[in-house]
């Protein structure tokens, strides 16, 4: 059987422990920041729900967890700069907490698409939690209140995130070395 993902197809940037420790240290400064409030997180899916999983059973604070789905990559690894709602939220939003969780802020044409959704829907307050921000590619500004890691302008796969719909259930964060076969 042929080992997954090839070693040759990714190179480890973060491991599980690393991600694990941060993610502690994430939830210790929203416990300080939401203390006496009981927050919605927002998972931006697909690619934050491994993240966001692991965020909402770290926070020592009662949450409630929405998703919503966006694509805005298709199957390249490339932004479309078109963001499109998959799965919209199931209950309603307004004079609520957000916190919005997502994988990576690369662009920020997502991020300012769902803020600007989110704000509009009447939430009280919507900060940002990011797994990975990468603002050399930024090409909107857009508020990011919390972030795990900051990544150059490597291709990040693994722990949720993906290329082509291969690579979420690695469980370190990996540059993507070589594309996978299909892409």
């Amino acid at each position: 059987m042929r080992e997954y993902p090839p070693p040759e197809a990714v190179r480890t940037l973060y491991s599980p422990a690393t991600i694990a420790a941060r993610i502690s240290e994430l939830a210790q400064e929203l416990a300080r920041d939401y203390e006496g409030k009981a927050p919605i997180l927002v998972s931006v899916l697909k690619g934050s729900f491994v993240f966001a999983a692991d965020l909402a059973r770290a926070l020592p604070l009662p949450v409630r967890v929405e998703f919503l789905g966006v694509r805005s990559y298709g199957s390249g690894t490339v932004s479309t700069g078109a963001v499109q709602i998959t799965q919209d939220l199931t209950h309603p939003i307004e004079g609520q907490e957000l916190l919005v969780v997502e994988d990576i802020v690369d662009t920020g044409l997502t991020l300012a698409y769902i803020l600007s959704l989110l704000k509009a829907r009447g939430a009280a307050s919507v900060r940002v939690c990011a797994l990975l921000d990468k603002p050399s590619r930024r090409r909107v500004e857009v508020p990011v209140d919390y972030v795990g890691f900051t990544v150059g302008d490597a291709f990040v796969v693994g722990y949720g995130l993906d290329c082509a719909e291969q690579y979420r259930n690695l469980p370190a964060l990996c540059e993507l070395v070589e594309l996978p076969q299909g892409s």
